[in-house]
């Protein structure tokens, strides 16, 4: 049996996030699963690096499938360029090795965050740029990013927390650039908790509007705190950017 690698890019605006549900077929997975399926005449399980959000987007999302399909990768490809909905593209695929999975010994992940920070919203990039009013301070939000990065418990930066699974975490780095009028927020991880990401970027929006100081983010970072920050940012901002083995 053939264990395919592949790189996919989707448009996350119309989905409810990667995980193929029960009750609604309007996932990522579910979406790539069934033309998958039909292509090879056979059940095909695809397994993904990640879970996202509803409506969060990526560019370079790793998932891999077992199929005894004969089809070339390039007639694999020809297929779901043709048949997938236009919102989501397989940009590379390439054979794995057997034991190969798009989960396992992730060495980190990259999430980006879009925002306009003009007067006026744009109305091209709307459904992928989160428009803030508020003149943002990006030299506090990247005082406040560095007090992120490293090996911190970031079980205040969670909605739920796993049973079993450590809150401890490592942040590479987190990057705040500005160019053509739109704020870029990227955080490089280890691995996240659940709504991490989206967490850690409400927390620096507020510091960036001064309604949080650095001596908040210090405190939800404290061991054994039982404050959480319980706002998230909107999804429609977010992409994952890149995977790491």
């Amino acid at each position: 049996m053939r264990n395919l690698k592949m790189i996919l890019a989707y448009d996350g605006s119309r989905y409810k996030g990667w995980q193929k549900q029960e009750d609604n077929d309007l996932t990522v997975q579910g979406k790539i699963q069934s033309v998958l399926s039909k292509m090879a005449g056979e059940t095909i399980e695809v397994s993904g690096c990640a879970r996202t959000d509803v409506g969060v987007h990526a560019e370079n999302y790793m998932a891999n499938f077992h199929t005894n399909c004969e089809l070339s990768i390039d007639a694999m490809l020809d297929y779901l360029y043709e048949f997938l909905p236009d919102d989501i593209v397989v940009k590379f695929m390439v054979e794995a090795s057997e034991k190969f999975h798009v989960a396992h010994n992730i060495k980190s992940i990259t999430y980006v965050y879009k925002i306009n920070n003009n007067e006026v919203r744009n109305v091209f990039n709307r459904k992928y740029v989160y428009h803030s009013e508020t003149i943002l301070n990006l030299e506090e939000m990247r005082i406040a990013a560095e007090a992120l990065v490293g090996t911190h418990d970031f079980q205040g930066f969670a909605t739920v927390t796993e049973n079993g699974k450590s809150t401890i975490k490592t942040i590479n780095y987190i990057n705040i650039t500005e160019k053509n009028d739109v704020i870029e927020i990227e955080i490089n991880g280890d691995d996240f908790l659940w709504n991490m990401v989206r967490i850690i970027i409400a927390s620096l929006l507020d510091i960036g509007e001064g309604k949080l100081k650095l001596e908040d983010i210090e405190t939800l970072l404290s061991e054994n705190t039982e404050i959480k920050y319980s706002l998230m940012a909107k999804s429609k901002g977010l992409s994952l950017r890149n995977v790491e083995y």
